[in-house]
Order: C-alpha cells, then structure tokens, then sequence
C-alpha cells in the first residue's frame, strides 16, 4: 500500500449532483469517465447513484441499484478499485456482491441501522464513516455549532465507538469530517485548518471538498467547474499534511500535486 495521499475519483451516475449531474448518468458515460479515470492513475472510483447535494430528494433502493451495480460491475472487470457511496445497507450489499471493496456511506451508519453489521459481517470492506447530521433535505438547518472542529471531532468519535460495538473492526474504519454537509463556509475552513485535531481520533482521514460551494464563495466561482484549482491547492494541503485520501471530481491534476508534494518531503 502506498503511503502517498489516495485520490478517490468521484462517478456520479446521477441526474442531479451538484457538479456534473447528467454528465455520467448513461452507462456508456459513465465507463468512458471511469477508464479515463484508470488512465489518469485513479486509486479508488467512488461509484454513487445518490445526490446528497444539500435540498436533494432521495431515490428509491431499486433506482439507486439499477443505476450503480451494472458499472461497478463492469469496473471491477477492468481491474479498478471500487467504492460505493451510498446510506443504504442493501446497496451497499448489492455493491460488495459486484466486487466494490469500499463502502462510502455520508451518514456514518446513522441513515440505517442495518449498514455497520453489514460492514461488520464484511471484514474485507473498507469503510469510511462521515460526519453527518441529516438529509440532504434539510441539513443545512443543523449547520449550527459552538465549536465546529472539537464537536465534529466528538461526534465522530461517537459514530467509531458505535460501529466497533456493531462490531465493525478499527481497521475497517475511514473518518470524513463532512465538509459542506450540515456546515457553513466557515465552519468548511474551520475544520480544514484542523486537521491534525480530527488526525488525533487515530483513523485514516477522506477529505472531500471538491468543487464544492464555499470555494465558490471565497473565489466567486459561480460555475463548479471553475473550482478546479481552488480544489487541487487542497489536495496539496491536504498531501502535506499526510491524509490519507482525497476524493474530487478530476484524477490527474491531484495526482500530479500529490506527487510534487511527495517529492518535496523526501
């Protein structure tokens, strides 16, 4: 396993994500993006049939199934680690059955009660756990803290003791402080600038920040993909510091910043 930062590519086969819903949503978009992905040294290809961009409704399970399962099937085949980015624990199962060994779950277990024995009956998988408060729905309502970095950091805290009660295993587990969900711009900075305070949990860190809003607000980009740069100085950021992966929407200028970052610590 390399010790560099990963880069989790992102593969919305979705309509209605918040950077390129549509873009991908045909199963022939959806396997171009994804081997242009392996071409540009992708580490893991987060598959998700989802929108969890705040004020999204939910799909039904067989929507969100016919919509993942037949390219994470088909990815698996070329030989690509696949995540699955769902709360649900019959996708997620549906998933590991196709051969995803990562399961990107935004709820940390809290969407479905069935999700952390999944995972525990599961010792193979890979799980990241994120910071999270609510749908998308209406979770911008609870973006309200006295202590954005030390509550997010106990929450968190919480979810780990939970799922290792499940009896998920320490090793399985991956944190994601949740940035943009159930947070203001400022409470997004706010963790980002303390990392080495959620670093002190003692797990693997993901750090999804890509293209998302309040780097629109800080640059006034309005259009997501113009937050392509503003996303890969914290990937940079993020290298330096050791993180365990990034998961962003492009493959090769976070992978070409990795490796700049990597040459400067040697």
């Amino acid at each position: 396993m390399t010790s560099r930062t990963l880069v989790m590519g992102i593969l919305n086969v979705t309509p209605d994500s918040f950077a390129d819903g549509g873009r991908h949503f045909s199963f022939a978009d959806a396997l171009t993006r994804a081997q242009t992905m392996i071409a540009e040294g992708v580490d893991i290809i987060d598959v998700g049939g989802e929108s969890t961009r705040p004020g999204a409704e939910r799909v039904s399970p067989d929507e969100e199934q016919n919509r993942v399962v037949p390219i994470i099937t088909e990815l698996v085949e070329l030989g690509a680690t696949v995540s699955i980015d769902t709360m649900r624990a019959s996708t997620a199962l549906a998933a590991i059955s196709a051969g995803a060994q990562y399961v990107n779950d935004v709820s940390g277990g809290l969407a479905d009660a069935d999700m952390a024995p999944l995972i525990a009956k599961n010792p193979q998988i890979q799980y990241v756990a994120m910071h999270w408060r609510g749908h998308s729905a209406d979770m911008q309502s609870k973006a309200v803290y006295k202590n954005v970095v030390s509550e997010v950091k106990d929450e968190l805290e919480d979810r780990t003791e939970a799922l290792i009660k499940a009896g998920v295993q320490a090793e399985q587990i991956i944190l994601d402080p949740g940035i943009g969900f159930a947070k203001t711009a400022e409470h997004n900075w706010e963790l980002l600038s303390n990392i080495d305070r959620l670093s002190l949990l003692g797990y693997p860190l993901l750090i999804g920040a890509s293209r998302k809003r309040f780097l629109g607000e800080l640059l006034e980009g309005v259009d997501p993909d113009n937050r392509e740069s503003a996303t890969i100085a914290i990937t940079t950021e993020m290298a330096r510091l050791g993180v365990w992966g990034v998961r962003t929407h492009s493959v090769k200028p976070h992978r070409d910043a990795i490796e700049v970052v990597e040459r400067l610590k040697r």
